[in-house]
């Protein structure tokens, strides 16, 4: 079967970088920062630019600053811009790891039913009550443990079948993905409660609006972490995207690069969708994205992955904010709107290889 000159099955060609990988990720990461500053000014009410500096500033200095705004920008917004950026972060990642687990461009986050089981666990608890003693963190726990289930179980039914091949892999995530999906139907179909559709529907569209300090510093660390070990282990990941015999010949731990790659993508997976629900596109698109400006081996894909990422999602989140003021319009609303014309282009300015076809 024949491959692309990049040893991937994603983009013809891609191997050469265009950009500089490490000023790109820098710039990017500027970008971002600022970003999440100018964010905590947009929402149902308007902060101007202005009075954010000042309140940044005296809040870190100790001086007097407006209580309703210090309150509005400390503990909503701000939380909510990093939470956002974070996600994107680790949605990005989780996209790269996943098309490079199965060799596929066209694989996303939640292609192994991973956000489908996260939506039984949010389902379980909207509709029963389920883990009420944890309060505000029910949703998010049953969401994660759903996940992590449904990780657990597309990897043993892989496994029992002969091994976690690419084909397999997909197949057993479909396959369980809609069965899961069918679940949180039943739930909700069976439900005493009258808005619980209305509550699902909105959590599986995803939103960063419950964001904690908390949230923050569980998610930010998983992505930090992550994304330090696979760039770790760069060289492994393009070798095992070469196909498996190319990577045993070079003396590549093949099993166990498959089995990190599931299982850090699965944990950033259900970590992502635990804290801001199911949101779609990020995974499939920043990483082609990045691709073609920097190439596809993964010491300089990854790094420019992440912070577009998470760039991408902190503008998604404003626009959110201010689209149906003062309604919220949940994120996999706008990635879906702004993502499907940016895929189509993307395709439409390469050749695509997939499995070894042209098309």
């Amino acid at each position: 079967m024949s491959r692309p000159p990049d040893g991937t099955t994603g983009v013809a060609g891609a191997s050469a970088p265009r950009l500089p990988s490490t000023p790109l990720a820098l710039i990017l990461s500027a970008l971002t920062l600022v970003s999440i500053v100018l964010a905590t000014a947009f929402g149902a009410e308007s902060i101007p630019i202005e009075e954010v500096g000042r309140t940044v500033v005296g809040r870190l200095r100790g001086d007097e600053v407006d209580a309703a705004h210090s309150v509005i920008i400390f503990d909503l917004r701000l939380p909510r811009s990093i939470l956002a950026a974070i996600v994107g972060a680790g949605l990005a990642l989780a996209g790269a790891l996943m098309q490079a687990l199965v060799r596929n461009p066209l694989a996303e986050p939640y292609l192994l039913g991973v956000s489908a089981g996260a939506s039984v666990g949010a389902t379980v608890v909207i509709t029963l009550g389920s883990l009420a003693a944890l309060g505000v963190w029910a949703l998010s726990a049953g969401a994660l443990l759903g996940a992590l289930s449904a990780s657990v179980a597309v990897y043993t039914i892989a496994r029992a079948q002969g091994g976690l091949t690419p084909l397999r892999l997909i197949l057993s995530g479909v396959v369980l993905s809609s069965a899961f999906m069918a679940m949180s139907s039943l739930l909700v179909f069976t439900a005493a409660d009258p808005h619980a559709a209305d509550n699902v529907m909105f959590w599986m569209l995803g939103s960063v609006a419950g964001a904690t300090w908390t949230k923050v510093q569980i998610a930010g660390v998983l992505v930090m972490v992550a994304a330090c070990a696979m760039l770790a282990i760069h060289s492994w990941l393009d070798a095992y995207a070469a196909g498996t015999d190319t990577a045993s010949s070079l003396g590549v731990p093949v099993r166990g690069v498959r089995n990190a790659l599931f299982a850090v993508q699965g944990v950033l997976v259900g970590v992502m969708v635990a804290v801001a629900g199911g949101i779609g596109f990020v995974g499939l698109i920043v990483p082609h994205a990045a691709r073609l400006l920097v190439g596809a081996t993964h010491r300089a894909m990854l790094p420019v992955a992440v912070c577009g990422g998470a760039l991408f999602l902190v503008w998604v989140d404003v626009v959110s904010r201010v689209a149906s003021a003062p309604r919220e319009m949940p994120l996999g609303i706008v990635t879906g709107l702004i993502g499907a014309p940016v895929f189509l282009l993307l395709m439409g300015r390469r050749q695509y290889v997939f499995g070894g076809g042209t098309s």
